[in-house]
């Protein structure tokens, strides 16, 4: 099937809301009317206004399978086409239908904002078509489900006033653009040089709906040059508003600078005389504590203050007892045995390891030399000699203790009859 005008109102008037059909309408459209894009859109426009609520959701689904068909394949002929059209015919759509199909219509403008579909002026547009019929239908507010409220919201205070003027210019563009398009196109075929002249009443006829369609395409224009005037106006606000602030910024700017350098200034004469301070005032003893314990003068935070000299220690250790003086070696008894028998005595003088107790002088003489000859054993094996032991009396023994007297006086008796019996046994 040839592409002409009633070839695509055919189609469009074939279309059901089923997937199948409005796939194959839409993949009809992309094929057959790639070269004229821009009539199959207006085709579209005019049959969506002419439907009913159902067929125009019906529609929307064809402008939105053909338009992410486009995008996904990078041809940007159909939505060149849509969008002078679309926010208008979604709005022609929206107005009047039911809350079913007004969910479903929001649910598709959604769709084309996330995936970023048509450009940000023209989804702007559209939302702002949607939000303009929701107000007028709840009294001039905003419903609290509406899927485009945070929109407005979160706009800063002082950009407020741009938020109307910008809406405005938005829906105007596309007007315009539409307008526009359609006066350049009624132009062309009236005045093309090429084309049969009618009759003189049908090109009367034409030549008055060219002259509306002038006029229309002119009042969108002038429509369009009073809203850019009126944000024009709002932004030179805004703009004398920011360079008065600049301005008051910059003194202050130059203010906080000088003013910091001054007190820098400052902090560096106050650490100047801190430390002409500390120089001047050191102790010998180099103490940077106060008798308070806080840092004295020529203690600065950086140094550690120095110790202070360690307290005498009274000694714990108990003090020596006195020792006894040394006493005098006593003499030993060395008996030896000479050149016939004859008897000789040599003494031995061995240190005393214990200091001498009274009474145990004559004990100890005595156990040195006891009948048993230990003595005479140890004292010959030092000296290298032979030592013989010979037998004494009793007499001879203790002889060398007195002058001729009794050896064993002052002595205990039972001591005295011990050491006689020993000196017998012996014998």
């Amino acid at each position: 099937m040839a592409y002409t005008d009633d070839a695509v109102l055919a189609k469009l008037s074939a279309l059901n809301e089923t997937q199948e059909s409005i796939v194959t309408v839409a993949q009809w459209v992309m094929f057959h009317s790639r070269r004229h894009a821009d009539r199959t859109g207006q085709l579209w426009l005019q049959r969506l206004k002419d439907s009913g609520s159902n067929k125009r959701l019906n529609l929307i689904y064809l402008a939105n399978e053909v338009a992410q068909q486009s995008k996904a394949r990078r041809k940007d002929d159909f939505l060149i086409a849509f969008s002078p059209v679309i926010a208008e015919a979604t709005a022609q759509a929206y107005k009047g239908a039911t809350n079913e199909v007004q969910q479903k219509l929001r649910r598709v403008v959604e769709v084309w904002r996330q995936r970023q579909i048509f450009e940000a002026p023209i989804q702007d547009a559209i939302e702002a078509r949607i939000e303009e019929l929701d107000k007028s239908r709840s009294g001039g507010k905003r419903p609290p489900g509406s899927l485009f409220s945070s929109n407005v919201a979160n706009v800063p205070n002082e950009l407020a006033p741009l938020v109307e003027p910008q809406q405005t210019i938005t829906k105007l563009v596309l007007s315009t653009k539409t307008s526009l398009n359609a006066a350049n196109q009624d132009y062309d075929k009236l005045t093309d040089a090429s084309a049969v002249v009618p009759s003189a009443p049908v090109h009367a006829a034409r030549l008055n709906g060219l002259l509306k369609t002038l006029a229309n395409a002119e009042g969108a224009v002038a429509e369009s040059i009073k809203a850019r005037k009126i944000l024009i106006s709002a932004l030179e606000k805004i703009l004398d508003t920011n360079r008065t602030a600049l301005s008051n910024e910059e003194h202050l700017l130059v203010k906080m600078s000088n003013r910091r350098t001054e007190i820098d200034g400052k902090k560096k004469d106050v650490e100047d005389s801190i430390m002409r301070g500390f120089a001047s005032s050191g102790s010998p003893s180099g103490s940077a504590t106060a008798s308070d314990g806080s840092p004295g003068v020529g203690h600065t935070p950086g140094t550690p203050p120095s110790e202070l000299d360690r307290p005498e220690v009274e000694a714990l250790t108990p003090p020596g007892y006195p020792q006894p003086p040394a006493a005098e070696p006593v003499p030993e008894l060395d008996l030896s045995t000479s050149n016939g028998g004859s008897n000789e005595r040599t003494t031995t003088q061995a240190p005393i390891q214990s200091p001498p107790v009274a009474g145990s002088d004559l004990l100890s003489s005595l156990a040195t030399s006891n009948s048993y000859g230990a003595y005479g054993r140890s004292a010959s094996a030092s000296s290298g000699s032979s030592v013989k032991k010979r037998k004494l009396n009793q007499g001879e023994e203790f002889a060398g203790f007195g002058d001729g007297g009794d050896a064993m006086e002052g002595l205990d008796a039972d001591v005295a009859e011990m050491l006689r019996q020993g000196s017998g046994s012996g014998a």
